[in-house]
């Protein structure tokens, strides 16, 4: 990974929104080193980049549960005037052609190997579960003969056993 920024920190600043995962503008402009408007005024300016399912503006609904997701505290909850913009992954990586600085660069590269490492997980998860299913299905009828031997093994415990001392 690089010195700016490790794969953990980037990991905490992605929530999961409208089903998708997304990072917040105040945390990608912390994450760049720029304030949060000049990040906001770039993208309104290249508002035809970051179609909908690139960035999405967040409601007051979603506002108020990324809010108690978060814990936020009222200092926090000040510097919000406006909803925060939510980015894919697909947004972030087009940030890096709005944001031109070299620290944004690296960033991104940092953020879009952590957005690739975050799919490979949940891949080598799905395929796990995909797995145990397989064998659940498989092995499901020899579960009973599993059932009857431990049924077998508890009834032996219950025998009447010849006491020890007095």
């Amino acid at each position: 990974m690089n010195n700016l920024v490790s794969a953990e920190l980037i990991e905490k600043k992605i929530f999961l929104l409208r089903g998708e995962k997304v990072m917040l503008d105040r945390d990608l402009a912390e994450l760049y080193g720029v304030e949060t408007r000049a990040l906001k005024q770039a993208v309104r300016r290249n508002i035809l980049r970051f179609p909908g399912d690139f960035m999405f503006i967040l409601g007051k609904k979603e506002l108020g549960k990324w809010r108690s997701q978060i814990v936020m505290s009222n200092s926090d909850k000040m510097g919000l005037r406006h909803s925060p913009m939510a980015f894919t992954e697909q947004g972030v990586a087009m940030l890096s052609s709005v944001l031109k600085s070299e620290q944004a660069i690296q960033v991104n590269i940092a953020i879009m190997r952590t957005f690739t490492q975050l799919r490979r997980m949940l891949a080598t998860h799905e395929e796990l579960r995909r797995k145990i299913e397989e064998m659940e299905a498989k092995y499901d009828e020899n579960f009973p003969s599993v059932f009857e031997v431990i049924k077998r093994l508890l009834a032996e415990d219950e025998k009447p056993r010849r006491r020890i001392g007095f």
